[in-house]
């Protein structure tokens, strides 16, 4: 069963288009089922009714052009239902009805189950006999199996645009075609798709149409000679030390190559419009298909040998491939299914205008860098086919998280009215620099920001940042090829330490682990989150955790303005160590002769056991921190870069909030200074809660600084105190938001925390 079921998805996966994928689905199942009528019916997107697309049994030529009514019919009932419909007389149930055209007359059983991707059906697999009986649990078992497997290569039809009417053409320029994905940095960026990818990876390759295909076929055969000679070369290295039998899996290799079929395919596709990666990954990944489904162990290794081949071609295809940032010329939105900061650094950074990633959520590193550059980006965006999206022109919402593709000149024109609001917003927040964070009844709260380069200095001073709430050390570890030395760490912190003062500047100490690994340095394990990270790496390492600590306090010398922060504590024993080699660091740099004071040490309330430990670890420490991304996280169980589970991370969720509240409470009377460092700190909306909580200071991206001080020198705090006590009652996340969102509209600051016209596009 699972063998058939695996072979079944590898080939609708492997289909060239939607009909292609459908015809086998209806075909295999028919066969495996030993059913004698099997047919695919999807949902039209526009009408909502039940188009029968594909069938073995009945009328062929009915595919496509008969259609089920939305409440007509047995498969409109599973599709309502959303579970299976098994029956032994389907002519007999009060839902049944004929659908003229198609011969199913004389077809008496039926099973029925629906196709679903994210919650949402997209149509409904049938299967009929004309002997009146009940099909048995393990068919059903079977159907909904497959179905399951199935929907999200349907849904991915469907994103491409080959369900728009049903068809598989290529969309047309003007449909505003749109997706939902997460709201990563706030936003709108125009511009045209770039797509982009690691290098050697067949399976993210997009399709891109070629400037010459000469210049293509002739690219490819070179690669294809080039790889030829390095398994020959290989081969010659390794005969003195391998066997006959050994050496014969090299003239396999080379056999593949010389196969003259495969090379024209590829030829054949590239002269039918695709550019040489993008024609070889449709051959390879055919072939793989092909052999994984067959029976003989030996022959479904090839498809191995197969897929090794086609990396080492595209690693050659790649080495000729044009730098598409040198053919940048105007505004692009990157667009690939991971994006990392690595593939930002490729591109110029003036003319990236917007980040589409297909994995990930709103706390992803990729987004928190986007949010501190001010580029408007959208995570999560899981049935993107970013693949087919090169060079198309596109909008990025990062307040809402749609992405249109071929907008419309109307939709182009609304968007672009957001924009230029944008630019008026950012000139009125320009005049609030220099003006402290105070509220109309004059709280004042702290505004710092979260930083990691040294570029972030200027640009936070120029917002108005009153100090660093979180500097992040493991960037400049990342972005090394070992550990920095002690010395190289103290020149690091010491610029930045002297860019802010006197201004506090707070350095946490190392957080590897869990999504951020080092090269150098690899964590492997099975649940890195709750694994080895942060202060448990450290303090498991003296060598790193000294040299650091001694780094910081050495860099402080004379400035003084030096506030130490320990990530990822999750009980009082690590605080306890911690703070003992601290005070043996500032000792020994002490005796060293340099001018330096004991740093205030904080620690980061990141996991559940620190909050309702928070009265004790104040107790300990000068400061405390709350990290909302991780906290958020934990409390949930949501893996913030799982963008299965991306739409149940909300920052907004009452959990978290009373959590934050739940801490302010259980430290009140210790004379411990509060703060919250996460991005929820950076949204305004995030910021008016955490102010009424009581906490001190708000630490952010510098992008998000000046947006949340127009917004708070424009409430009183007798306001925010109104509306944290409406939503924290509340028990659902999304009625934390729509609540906050009607309240700051009574209080007129919507319009500072989002453009007027985004809330008519959604």
């Amino acid at each position: 069963m699972l063998s058939l079921l695996r072979r079944i998805t590898q080939e609708v996966t492997a289909a060239q288009s939607l009909q292609a994928a459908l015809d086998i689905i209806v075909r295999r199942v028919r066969r495996a089922m030993r059913s004698e009528v099997c047919s695919i019916y999807l949902v039209d997107p526009n009408s909502q009714d039940y188009v029968l697309m594909a069938t073995r049994g009945l009328n062929a030529d009915a595919a496509g052009k008969l259609s089920l009514k939305s409440d007509e019919g047995l498969v409109s009932l599973v599709g309502r239902r959303a579970e299976p419909v098994n029956l032994e007389d389907a002519h007999v149930h009060p839902a049944f009805h004929y659908l003229s055209g198609t011969g199913e007359e004389r077809y008496r059983s039926f099973l029925g189950v629906p196709i679903i991707h994210h919650r949402q059906v997209l149509g409904v697999l049938v299967v009929q006999h004309e002997d009146r009986r009940r099909f048995d649990e393990g068919e059903e078992a079977f159907l909904i199996t497959l179905s399951a497997q199935l929907a999200g290569v349907i849904a991915h039809a469907e994103a491409t645009g080959a369900m728009m009417s049903l068809t598989p053409n290529t969309p047309p320029s003007g449909t505003d075609f749109r997706y939902k994905g997460i709201a990563g940095s706030s936003g709108v960026a125009i511009g045209k798709a770039v797509a982009i990818y690691p290098p050697a990876d067949l399976d993210v390759i997009p399709d891109r149409t070629p400037q010459s295909v000469a210049s293509e076929i002739e690219d490819f055969y070179q690669a294809l000679g080039a790889v030829r000679k390095d398994i020959k070369k290989v081969s010659s290295r390794l005969s003195q030390h391998i066997s006959t039998d050994e050496k014969a899996l090299f003239d396999v290799y080379l056999k593949i190559l010389d196969d003259n079929s495969l090379a024209a395919e590829i030829v054949r596709k590239i002269e039918e419009g695709n550019w040489a990666p993008g024609a070889l990954r449709q051959v390879v990944k055919l072939h793989i298909s092909v052999f994984e489904q067959m029976e003989d162990p030996y022959l479904r290794e090839r498809a191995t040998d197969i897929r090794d081949l086609g990396r080492r071609i595209l690693s050659h295809l790649q080495e000729k491939t044009t730098n598409v940032s040198e053919e940048i010329t105007g505004p692009v939105i990157l667009v690939g299914e991971e994006l990392t900061a690595s593939m930002l650094g490729e591109y110029p950074l003036e003319k990236v205008k917007g980040l589409v990633s297909v994995m990930g959520s709103s706390s992803s590193h990729v987004a928190i860098l986007a949010r501190a550059m001010g580029i408007p980006t959208v995570m999560g965006a899981v049935d993107l086919p970013y693949t087919k999206l090169d060079k198309v022109d596109m909008i990025v919402d990062g307040y809402s998280g749609q992405i249109y593709t071929y907008p419309s000149e109307a939709i182009i024109d609304s968007y672009q009215q957001i924009v230029d609001e944008e630019r008026e917003l950012e000139s009125e927040y320009e005049q609030l620099k220099d003006l402290p964070c105070e509220t109309l009844d004059g709280q004042r709260i702290g505004l710092y920001v979260n930083t990691g380069l040294l570029a972030d200095v200027n640009r936070s001073l120029d917002r108005g940042a009153e100090g660093v709430g979180l500097y992040r050390t493991e960037v400049p570890f990342m972005i090394r090829d070992r550990f920095p030395t002690e010395a190289e760490q103290e020149q690091i912190y010491r610029q930045q330490l002297e860019g802010f003062a006197p201004a506090p500047v707070t350095i946490r100490t190392l957080d590897i682990g869990g999504d951020k690994a080092l090269p150098y340095f690899p964590i492997k394990e099975e649940n890195p989150f709750l694994g080895w990270r942060g202060i448990r790496v450290t303090l498991d390492h003296l060598e790193i955790f000294m040299a650091q600590i001694r780094a910081m306090i050495k860099a402080s010398s004379g400035l003084h303005n030096l506030k130490i922060m320990l990530p990822m504590i999750s009980n009082v024993a690590e605080v306890e160590e911690a703070l003992a080699l601290i005070r043996r660091a500032y000792a020994e740099v002490k005796e060293e002769g340099f001018d330096v004071v004991m740093p205030l040490v904080g620690v980061m309330i990141e996991v559940p056991s620190a909050v309702y430990q928070a009265k004790e670890l104040a107790a300990m420490v000068d400061f405390m921190s709350v990290g909302s991304n991780d906290l958020t996280q934990y409390l949930l169980a949501v893996d913030r870069n799982n963008s299965r589970v991306a739409n149940l991370y909300h920052t907004f969720h009452p959990a978290v909030l009373r959590a934050l509240a739940d801490i302010v409470e259980r430290t009140r009377g210790e004379g411990v200074k509060l703060s919250v460092c996460g991005e929820l700190a950076g949204d305004p909306l995030g910021a008016i809660l955490i102010m009424a909580m009581g906490y001190d200071t708000l630490s952010m991206s510098s992008t998000s600084l000046p947006k949340v001080k127009a917004v708070l020198r424009k409430l009183s705090m007798a306001q925010a105190q109104d509306m944290l006590h409406q939503v924290l009652p509340l028990v659902h996340s999304d009625a934390v938001r729509q609540t906050m969102m009607k309240l700051v509209r009574e209080a007129g600051v919507e319009r500072l925390i989002r453009p007027s016209k985004t809330a008519a596009l959604q």
